[in-house]
């Protein structure tokens, strides 16, 4: 096995719930796999949802996600009283382990400012992708006002905004532009 000295291209995509965000890492991870590029997709939460699949009862299926367990438990537990920066150090540390095997390194889910900003502080080959997409909200009101649904509202220094208002040729078509 060969380990990659050059730096990998980072991708960090987010948006609101149901905004695109897994079908555009799909799309871009194809895009650039057809390209003969090793790719992995990483999340920010995936350390929240394993946490909570040991605490509570969850599986881990998405259909019966416990959002709000996974709100408190990433925001007020571990932001809010362990460190405010779990998160993004714990994947700082996966893209340097990462990028000694992949060309291209997807984060699928910031939520917050810091999550991109830092990422570009340590990394040079980043760029950030915001999906918008109308009414697609299934959430209950109180967790739409929840911190990580609102923390991007005003941040306006995204490399690229694709408004996913179409259908998922439309949002290939837009992506690819990238």
């Amino acid at each position: 096995m060969e380990l990659r000295t050059e730096e990998a291209k980072i991708i960090i995509l987010s948006g609101k719930a149901r905004s695109g965000k897994d079908t555009s890492m799909q799309i871009i991870k194809k895009k650039y796999e057809s390209l003969g590029k090793k790719v992995i997709c990483l999340f920010y939460a995936s350390y929240i949802k394993e946490y909570a699949k040991r605490i509570s009862d969850w599986d881990g299926n998405d259909e019966t996600k416990p959002r709000t367990l996974l709100q408190v438990l990433g925001t007020d537990i571990i932001r809010n009283t362990i460190d405010n920066k779990f998160f993004i150090n714990r994947t700082i540390e996966d893209i340097k382990v990462y990028s000694k095997f992949f060309d291209v390194i997807i984060i699928g889910d910031a939520r917050f400012p810091e999550e991109i900003e830092d990422i570009k502080k340590v990394f040079s080959n980043v760029v950030s992708v915001h999906i918008t997409r109308k009414d697609m909200n299934i959430l209950t009101e109180t967790e739409k006002q929840h911190i990580t649904e609102t923390a991007l509202d005003n941040y306006k220094e995204y490399d690229y905004v694709i408004n996913n208002d179409g259908s998922i040729e439309e949002l290939e078509s837009k992506l690819n532009e990238i």
